[in-house]
């Protein structure tokens, strides 16, 4: 692609003749305009934001490096090539303090000018190289932030971190946490079973919300919660906290609505804290919150108010007034399907309440039990565990013998879902673990290939790459990408160390076209270039012969 070049110059017989005489297609350039003076051409540049900027330095009106000056401010990665009568070490001087590359004197020959341009076009390709190398290899290592990030916050919710060790460990990655006010949402978009395409569905709906939410990255930390959900912490000011919060979910449901038909989508937030250490406590209440998307399937944006209101119209426990919508086994198996173990507790307190008063009935007791018992059992069966399998897993009390009693019911269910739960994770680890095997198999194969992707090997799979993304980086403990790259510089050593195979050959023979970009990610990941690292290879071979 062409590099967009003006000129301006005073000399009208000058400029034409650079404008007509220079072959600037010839040079890789496009001419895209040209000005008398610095103070006609500004608004011009400003509109045409040429690559390279060519001006006399003596001018009337507004003169060269005053020109330089103000477009060396706006536009700092615009190259300027400076044209002058004066052979003045001064102009000189002032124009390499203004950032100028090249400063010529006149008259200016096609050779001259060719030389500079030549030199200007590399320099910019060069950078833009550079710039290219960088924004790919950060793309490949958002996966790692991710892990990371999941990671983190696991332990911070979980209060396994010290105020100290929080902020240690997230100086250790970069990670600005340093805010007066914070708060947490919970993203949830599930596929529904029974539609075609929902899984090509529920990525674009997650990339649409990546993409909303990283435009606010300054105040949206975005991480991976679990396979299917993603939270959010939002910094702000006293003053801001509530309308970050609320524009983040009035985003979240603008781009969740036009999927709706595909999938099943939820999102709710916590309340504003002031200090990050108690992020552990409104995560807990949050997830209280979030807990009520299968109770209330129909609502999308779930806070704090309705599950006050939910749990209000429970009313005082009398059996005509118990919502017997919870006796439902699809809602025990909706939870089962989705939910985690940590969510079992909160799920088994709103279930049951207001029952208080209808659970001293024996009938609705056993009936409540065996509803539970019975829902649990079959889902087993379509998982793929028996009966006895399971039952013989579960500690629990003979229900004949059980005291009725809230929390005796409370005790039983909760028992019940997570080791349900438990054998679901297990169900799940084996399938993935058998995809996991076929999925390193392929890599193993394949990661000399340079069009190797984690969609690849997703579609390979017949998951969505969400799902796959997930998946591999819980069971491995690294990214798809940091696994691939690892394997890749591994070889890429090999091949230093113990062939005289070139720089370029090795990024070949491991899945890299661009033998630049392979030398950037060996440095990046090794701390040395490739042609160090042979050499310290050779001399430690060296001393291990002597």
């Amino acid at each position: 692609m062409a590099l967009k070049v003006f000129l301006v110059e005073d000399e009208s017989v000058v400029r034409e003749g650079l404008r007509d005489n220079i072959p600037w297609q010839q040079f890789g350039y496009q001419f895209v305009g040209e000005a008398g003076d610095g103070e006609m051409a500004l608004p011009l540049i400003r509109k045409t934001r040429p690559d390279v900027l060519i001006t006399d330095i003596k001018m009337p009106f507004m003169d060269g490096l005053t020109l330089s000056h103000i477009v060396g401010q706006e536009f700092p990665e615009m190259k300027i090539i400076i044209i002058s009568g004066y052979d003045d070490f001064e102009y000189a001087r002032q124009a390499i303090r203004e950032g100028v590359e090249q400063y010529l004197l006149k008259p200016i020959t096609r050779r001259t000018l060719q030389k500079a341009l030549t030199e200007v076009k590399e320099k910019i390709e060069s950078e833009q190289e550079q710039k290219n190398y960088l924004h790919k290899y950060q793309d490949d290592m958002h996966e790692y932030e991710q892990f990371f990030l999941r990671t983190f916050f696991e332990k911070v919710f979980a209060g396994k971190l010290s105020v100290q060790e929080i902020y240690e460990e997230a100086q250790k990655h970069s990670l600005d946490i340093n805010a007066p006010f914070y708060n947490l949402v919970l993203i949830d978009v599930q596929e529904k079973a029974n539609k075609q395409q929902a899984g090509e569905a529920c990525q674009k709906c997650y990339e649409e919300l990546m993409r909303f939410l990283m435009r606010f990255s300054s105040y949206y930390l975005v991480f991976r919660w679990n396979i299917s959900i993603y939270g959010i912490m939002i910094k702000g000011e006293k003053e801001n906290i509530a309308e970050r919060t609320d524009k983040c979910l009035e985003g979240i449901e603008q781009i969740c609505v036009q999927y709706e038909e595909e999938t099943n989508w939820y999102a709710a937030a916590g309340s504003p804290i002031e200090r990050f250490s108690q992020l552990s406590e409104c995560y807990r209440k949050l997830n209280h919150i979030f807990n009520y998307r299968f109770f209330e399937p129909s609502k999308h944006i779930l806070s704090e108010k309705q599950a006050e209101g939910l749990a209000s119209e429970a009313g005082d426990g009398a059996l005509e007034v118990v919502d017997m919508n919870k006796t439902n086994p699809e809602l025990i198996k909706s939870f089962l399907a989705k939910g985690q173990k940590d969510e079992a507790g909160e799920f088994v307190n709103n279930f049951l309440l207001g029952m208080d008063q209808a659970l001293k009935s024996r009938i609705f007791w056993d009936y409540t039990l065996l509803n539970v018992r019975f829902t649990v059992l079959s889902y087993m069966e379509e998982i793929g565990v028996t009966q006895q399998e399971f039952l013989q897993s579960v500690r629990l009390e003979d229900v004949q013998k059980m005291e009725i009693g809230l929390e005796n019911m409370r005790r039983y269910i909760e028992e019940m879902l997570t080791q349900a739960i438990a054998f679901r994770d297990r169900e799940n680890k084996s399938q993935s673990k058998k995809a996991l095997k076929k999925s390193l198999e392929y890599i193993e194969a394949n990661y000399m290939r340079e069009s190797l992707s984690l969609n690849e090997i997703a579609a390979a799979q017949e998951v969505s790459p969400n799902y796959f993304s997930a998946m591999f980086s819980q069971e491995m403990q690294m990214t798809f990408v940091e696994y691939v790259t690892q394997k890749r510089m591994e070889k890429a050593k090999s091949l230093l160390r113990e062939t005289e195979m070139r720089s370029n050959e090795i990024a070949l023979a491991v899945g890299y076209k661009n033998p630049h970009y392979f030398s950037f990610v060996f440095k990046k990941t090794q701390g040395c270039t490739p042609r160090e690292y042979r050499a310290m290879s050779e001399l430690e071979n060296a001393g291990a012969r002597d």
